[in-house]
């Protein structure tokens, strides 16, 4: 077994007992950056030297004992929108595309104290805006099973950067499926926490009541084993949670017996590829046989859910990229006269046309006349589908269905039809909006050999019922890869 084929946990144990040692990790990583990521684009910033000197002295205080956790010398891929201090940050934008940020955000820091290092940046769809990561000034990052399809978004760099092996695990924020969707997309495994479970402080904001850190990892043991260190009280932000009960590995037990899991006939209608839905029942039977009750039951609201995220987080957005004007860091236009046209010129230039088309949007929403009509009214809609998910949550433990209508689709094909794009986050903004954990597992392929993701959702707080279903799954289906004829991992 070579390096780069052990997981983060299975790394972790190889370094502890003297196998190999973090700075041979890291290196193995930064020699495949090398040989794949001109094909790939998965980062945006790579610091070899930093990556390699911040591993040695790791490797030191492991050989001294003082790192004993599950994660101590893996090295970790962070998506570009959390602050790392002295690396550049950008959230993929020609904005902060000069942007060196003074700390580090409170889940790069804690994951930095248990041990683990920081290979570099990983690109995605600018400020987190897009479900494709093509709206990156940075360029494309390309699928790792094909290279012709994206690898979903807005987290995508970090979901092909596991799935390539350029790195053992990755960070990604989900506003709206922006953690499970790339993971469903490139066949490998993302959660997001329950809101207020990780902290939020030096994450760079799209829409603050609805962003969450959470893992992108290769299987739902590292899943379990990322959450358990991230998952933290935090004074830094005021929506963080504190929780009793975060020993998240201890739900990785084999048992489905007589957990009810509840498949919305919404989520199963027009619009869902037949090999998408056909995967994701067979998965629903696997658990059944292995003793969950698997029903169906009218989750009702799904029709609203896409044009009430969009209002809120539209509008959250334009509120908070307010900041970025050419006044106090990122960039500024050359040429400008007076202070309004110097703004005028470089938000007109530092922002893509995703970004600017949600900020009118958010702006729109919020403007006198608009307010109730909108904004209003779309807050009204997210508190009446957290009521639908209760109601559902008293009779079942899990809900089950799909990631994504269909697997990943091809580069160019979405930003053509930003609608159309939207749409396909029909079956995850829900739980953004109603504050629920959610995972993506892989659980089958389509007739591209695309892999297709299988979408298990909590009640609030119910990470571990999730980690257990998601693990005994995951033991039913087996080993998951990339198929070696294709010859990219």
């Amino acid at each position: 077994m070579g390096i780069l084929d052990y997981s983060a946990v299975e790394l972790s144990t190889a370094i502890k007992q003297g196998k190999c040692t973090a700075v041979e990790a890291m290196q193995a990583v930064l020699d495949r950056i090398d040989e794949i990521e001109a094909d790939i684009n998965a980062y945006v910033t790579v610091d070899k030297e930093k990556a390699l000197e911040a591993a040695k002295a790791v490797q030191k205080r492991i050989e001294a004992g003082e790192l004993t956790g599950a994660l101590a010398g893996v090295p970790v891929a962070i998506k570009d929108n959390m602050c790392t201090e002295g690396m550049l940050t950008t959230c993929s934008s020609k904005i902060l595309g000069n942007f060196i940020p003074t700390f580090s955000a409170e889940a790069v820091e804690v994951l930095e104290k248990a041990g683990a290092v920081v290979i570099g940046k990983t690109n995605m769809d600018e400020f987190a805006m897009g479900s494709t990561t093509e709206t990156s000034a940075f360029g494309e990052t390309k699928n790792p099973w094909n290279k012709e399809h994206v690898p979903g978004g807005s987290s995508g760099g970090s979901a092909a950067a596991v799935a390539a092996k350029e790195c053992f695990f990755a960070l990604g924020s989900d506003t709206g499926g922006s953690i499970r969707q790339p993971a469903s997309y490139c066949g490998v495994v993302g959660l997001k926490p329950t809101y207020g479970t990780v902290s939020r402080y030096g994450l760079i904001a799209y829409g603050s009541s609805l962003d969450q850190i959470g893992p992108i990892t290769r299987d739902v043991t590292d899943c379990a084993t990322v959450l358990e260190i991230i998952a933290a009280k935090d004074d830094k932000d005021s929506t963080s949670v504190k929780r009793e009960d975060t020993d998240f590995t201890s739900a990785l037990v084999e048992d489905v017996e007589g957990l009810r899991v509840g498949i919305p006939r919404d989520y199963f209608g027009e619009g869902l590829d037949s090999e998408v839905k056909e995967a994701v029942l067979k998965a629903a039977k696997a658990l059944e046989q292995k003793g969950a009750v698997v029903e169906e039951f009218d989750l009702s609201l799904v029709e609203y859910a896409i044009p009430a995220y969009y209002t809120i987080a539209a509008a959250e957005a334009s509120s908070n990229l307010e900041r970025f004007d050419g006044i106090k860091y990122g960039y500024r236009a050359e040429s400008f006269e007076g202070l309004h046209n110097m703004y005028k010129r470089t938000r007109s230039e530092g922002f893509g046309p995703e970004v600017k088309r949600r900020i009118m949007l958010g702006s729109f929403v919020l403007s006198s006349g608009y307010y109730d009509a909108y904004y209003l009214k779309a807050l009204k809609v997210k508190a009446m589908i957290k009521k639908a998910f209760d109601k559902a949550f008293e009779k079942y433990d899990i809900i089950l269905g799909p990631v994504a209508p269909t697997t990943a689709p091809k580069l160019g094909q979405s930003l053509s039809d930003p609608l159309k794009m939207y749409l396909g986050d029909i079956y995850t903004i829900s739980v953004n909006l109603a504050g629920l954990p959610g995972i993506s597992v892989p659980c089958g392929k389509d007739s591209k050999g695309l892999p297709i993701g299988l979408q298990l959702i909590a009640d609030s707080y119910n990470e571990k019922k999730l980690i257990q279903t998601a693990y005994t799954y995951e033991k039913l289906r087996g080993k998951f890869e990339i198929d070696k004829q294709e010859g990219e991992a």
